[in-house]
């Protein structure tokens, strides 16, 4: 579980706290967020935590990061049931990451009935589980939040 909270700051330069995951790849990921979503951070402070923790290194974990992101900034949760995965690139597409069908397998275990995934890691379905493919990072944020994205794309930039 990655959490996120967002919140005005009240300094010149807003932090950028992280536990358990790299700070210098936020910082990256907010500018993808920034540029590709409209969504700026650039007098918000955020902070991210890795719950139970654990140090997470792999970029798998760019679009949970980025939507909890995303959540925290438009007050919208994500679904208890929703799992995602993907490395985002510079041009805000959602990258494939290895082992996404084992991934894919082990969410549903888990209990997770919808799963937002690389549209390159899309294989196959499995029974009582949406498999959401996604190329871009303003797809998935739709994907998540449906109609309620339509607020993150008002943001000015």
């Amino acid at each position: 579980e990655i959490q996120a909270l967002v919140d005005k700051s009240m300094l010149p330069n807003p932090k950028r706290l992280t536990v358990g995951t790299d700070s210098q790849r936020l910082t990256m990921l907010l500018a993808i967020l920034h540029r590709h979503v409209s969504l700026a951070t650039y007098d918000q402070d955020v902070f991210l935590n890795a719950v139970g923790g654990i140090k997470i290194t792999e970029t798998a974990s760019d679009l949970p990061v980025l939507i909890s992101i995303v959540s925290s900034m438009t007050n919208h949760a994500v679904s208890n049931k929703t799992a995602m995965f993907g490395e985002v690139g510079l041009g805000g597409e959602i990258r494939p990451v290895s082992r996404g069908q084992e991934r894919i397998k082990e969410a549903a275990k888990l209990g997770f009935t919808r799963i937002i995934v690389p549209k390159k890691n899309k294989v196959a379905d499995l029974p009582g589980v949406e498999i959401v493919p996604v190329e871009n990072l303003r797809e998935a944020v739709k994907a998540v939040f449906g109609s309620q994205a339509s607020q993150a794309e008002s943001f000015d930039s």
